[in-house]
């Protein structure tokens, strides 16, 4: 049954590969050209070719949660140093 279960999970995840392959060979990338690949995932992500059509939005109520959690992060103070002794011993 598991074996089964991992079997299709792979055959629904192939197309997804096949297609990131496709996009990546119609512009002339090789999965050797790792710079290019980034590049080309940057261009896409920068100029939002694959973007979702629904927006992403949040409520005040999270805003307002998410500007509290980043304003209570200023509150502990940065030590002068780190002791490097500090923190417990690996054990064996």
């Amino acid at each position: 049954m598991n074996r089964m279960i991992v079997s299709c999970a792979l055959a629904a995840c192939f197309p997804l590969a096949t297609f990131a392959a496709g996009q990546g060979e119609e512009r002339g990338l090789t999965g050797n050209d790792a710079e290019t690949q980034t590049g080309y995932w940057l261009r896409v992500q920068r100029e939002g070719q694959l973007a979702s059509s629904h927006p992403q939005t949040s409520t005040p109520a999270e805003r307002e949660l998410a500007l509290k959690r980043w304003l209570d992060s200023h509150n502990h103070p940065i030590p002068e140093y780190f002791d490097q002794d500090v923190g417990g011993e690996l054990g064996e």
